[in-house]
């Protein structure tokens, strides 16, 4: 019982740790302006050991920072198929957005109105 009981209180623990790290991350990363995670601001234990590392990771979290933040580009659903495709490559006819050429042409070849019937 007594093992029982250490095991889930070790599992609380490291819990609790892994999520003080993170939000560490994350404030870190706030304060540099960089992405959150570990990647982007190096390794603590390459700049202790002095070989240099912290020196390099620093000047590439500033080179990420520089650069604007993109974001994804929107999806367009196609009123033929249905398939979503990027804002950039579709093609909207008459208020209508397709995914390709031959989709906008078949619905403009389709009869409409009166016609339909």
């Amino acid at each position: 019982m007594r093992q029982i009981f250490l095991l889930i209180l070790m599992f609380v623990i490291g819990q609790w740790l892994v999520k003080a790290l993170r939000r560490s991350d994350a404030q870190n990363a706030q304060r540099s302006g960089a992405p959150g995670g570990p990647a982007a601001g190096g390794s603590a234990g390459g700049r202790a050991a002095g070989n240099g590392a912290g020196t390099s990771a620093g000047a590439g979290a500033q080179a990420r920072a520089s650069k604007p933040l993109q974001l994804p580009e929107p999806m367009i659903r196609c009123v033929e198929c249905g398939v979503h495709a990027p804002a950039s490559d579709s093609i909207v006819v008459a208020g209508e957005p397709f995914c390709c050429t031959a989709h906008a042409q078949r619905r403009a070849a389709r009869p409409t109105g009166r016609d339909a019937r």
